[in-house]
């Protein structure tokens, strides 16, 4: 069964100078304040959309991750990933790292870092951003 998730912006005035929000709708978790600077500058306490993004992929690289290891016989028992988007102003999103740290007992590195390239080929969001060069550092703690 196929699920929508729903999210909405609202912008106000010039891209420099306006402002806006975006609001989680599905989630009803909140609404976050976003502008021009946020996203090419400092956050200053807004999210912009290359966050949003990073928020996504790490999540959902985290899950499949750990569904993989799962199928596979070794659930882990933490997983940490950090995703880094970096915006460039005048060319737009140009690389998304992710950096996972996670604890699967029995598991050698070198199985961790086959599973951990596995889901980031088969992350969802992984797919969805496959126009965007996409490194991984992946390591067992």
């Amino acid at each position: 069964m196929a699920t929508i998730r729903t999210a909405n912006a609202h912008w106000e005035g010039p891209l420099i100078g306006g402002q806006g929000t975006v609001s989680l709708d599905s989630s009803g978790v909140g609404e976050f304040p976003v502008n021009w600077p946020s996203r090419a500058e400092a956050p200053d306490g807004r999210t912009s959309p290359e966050e949003l993004i990073a928020a996504a992929h790490s999540t959902c690289f985290s899950m499949a991750l750990s569904h993989g290891l799962a199928q596979a016989g070794s659930p882990p028992q933490t997983v940490d990933t950090r995703a880094d988007v970096t915006f460039q102003p005048g060319e737009g999103i140009t690389g998304i790292h992710l950096s996972v740290r996670a604890s699967v007992p029995g598991l050698s590195p070198e199985q961790f870092a086959t599973a951990a390239e596995a889901a980031k080929a088969d992350c969802p969001v992984s797919r969805a951003l496959s126009g965007t060069k996409i490194t991984l550092d992946a390591e067992l703690v």
